[in-house]
């Protein structure tokens, strides 16, 4: 497995099961949440919890917490609406929708419930847990955290007066190829910036990758007669490389049940928000288009190819008849299929990656049936069973793969060797090899074949007396 995949799996897996609270979290406040809502345990904050960070809907704050389902063990995020008192029970009804809706691009709402378990009147919305994962925002927009900057600074003037650190740098960069110890790819939480690095723009190709996604999405939610409503930089998840999720569907239409558009309303606002987000992704924000049309414009046409301002002009200009998702992805044509082809080009390196590891599996249950037939004390009140018999010859496989000395009597340390012979042996090939004892008294040539047929009677027979 390469070491980036290994290493951001590794980080996804910490990030299930950390319980060390994040920065800015109110300790106090952590310590004071409830042991269990719901059918929900093991509450964490995902969120900063100062009112400032907290994210708004419709004039509510929210606080985001992962937890545990107590009875199917999923991790799940809650998302707790403060203060908000529902008073029709149909407000739930497009929750349902919602659950039923399921696709790589959206992150599934699986039920929404009121509690007071938190001490006021709360609505709570149950998503899928997307590990490690950050906003739009917080990954191309949010400006560095001056706290982080001073700590790498001062960290990076440490590494430059010392030649060793200097040397580590060097042999980093040939690895990776990014230069992972120079201070112009030090990463800062959230914007991925390096220290004192002005905010850079996003590259066009993963533009492109993030609309196509999104569209994907919009369409399947306006198929089914729903829209997405939560287009902005802060809703929207980066779940992995280039891969997005839109998150926090389903809590306008509850929130807003009371005085909801119409449908098609809301899928014209959908196509207005995908035009801004855009636009504030190429322009890190600071331009708005309704207001700077030909600032916006001038910025962007600088920076990308005509099609991105094309493509924002667009969905936001009038139209007599209501923009569909259709008419924007025809638009969108070619990009649909380099999409398409880079998502194909990263399963098969998926998939070849996990052909390696389907590997380690056969050998790790090969050696684990080795480790209970090799030197077993005592079984069937036979008290030389390991000994006797096809498993000696079993141990004798044990020594001529593990065991072996050169003729200085050092051991021999060959990764190869015993990793050939596990497969050679896991295959049963017919390709013979010759077997001696420790006191070189006796000898065995068998092939890979009756040593497998030796080991699968011998574990057979282990599994036969449980």
């Amino acid at each position: 497995m390469s070491d980036t995949l290994r290493e951001d799996l590794q980080r996804r897996s910490e990030a299930l099961y950390s319980t060390t609270p994040i920065p800015n979290i109110n300790l106090m406040a952590f310590r004071s949440l409830p042991e269990e809502v719901h059918k929900y345990h093991s509450l964490v904050p995902l969120e900063g919890t100062d009112k400032e960070r907290r994210t708004s809907f419709m004039g509510c704050t929210s606080l985001v917490y992962r937890a545990v389902n107590k009875e199917t063990g999923d991790i799940v995020t809650l998302r707790r609406i403060e203060g908000f008192r529902l008073t029709n029970e149909t407000a739930f009804a497009p929750v349902d929708k919602w659950n039923s809706l399921r696709h790589p691009n959206i992150a599934h709402l699986r039920e929404a419930f009121t509690t007071r378990a938190f001490g006021d009147y709360s609505l709570v919305f149950v998503y899928d847990y997307y590990p490690s994962a950050q906003t739009l925002y917080s990954t191309h927009l949010a400006p560095p955290d001056p706290s982080v900057l001073a700590a790498l600074h001062s960290a990076h003037a440490h590494s430059q007066s010392s030649p060793q650190s200097s040397r580590q740098r060097h042999y980093r960069k040939n690895n990776n190829g990014r230069g992972a110890g120079s201070s112009s790819s030090l990463n800062l939480p959230g914007n991925g910036l390096g220290v004192g690095e002005p905010a850079g723009p996003i590259e066009e190709k993963t533009l492109w990758s993030y609309v196509v996604q999104i569209v994907s999405a919009m369409k399947e939610a306006h198929d089914k007669g729903l829209a997405l409503r939560v287009l902005d930089a802060t809703k929207v998840l980066v779940v992995g490389k280039n891969r997005i999720r839109i998150n926090c569907c389903g809590v306008f239409d509850v929130l807003g049940y009371e005085h909801r558009l119409s449908v098609e309303a809301q899928k014209y606002e959908d196509v207005q928000a995908l035009a801004r987000l855009i636009v504030a992704l190429c322009t890190r924000g600071q331009l708005n288009i309704a207001t700077q049309a030909q600032q916006t414009k001038d910025a962007i046409t600088r920076t990308y190819s005509p099609d991105v301002w094309e493509l924002i002009f667009f969905l936001a200009q009038p139209q007599q008849r209501p923009l569909t998702v259709d008419k924007i992805l025809e638009r969108l044509g070619n990009r649909v299929l380099m999409e398409m082809n880079a998502a194909q080009g990263y399963s098969d390196q998926l998939e070849g990656e996990l052909m390696g590891e389907l590997e380690n599996g056969r050998l790790v249950r090969l050696m684990s049936k080795l480790g209970f037939i090799n030197e077993r004390p005592d079984f069937s009140h036979e008290p030389r069973w390991s000994e006797t018999g096809d498993r000696y010859i079993i141990g004798l496989f044990r020594d001529y793969v593990f065991h072996q000395v050169d003729e200085t009597g050092n051991p021999v340390v060959n990764l190869t060797h015993v990793i050939t012979c596990l497969n050679k042996l896991d295959a049963g090939i017919d390709e013979k090899i010759m077997l001696v004892s420790r006191d070189e008294q006796t000898c065995f040539v068998v092939s890979y074949k009756e040593l497998k047929l030796c080991i699968d009677s011998a574990f057979g027979e282990l599994a036969r007396r449980r």
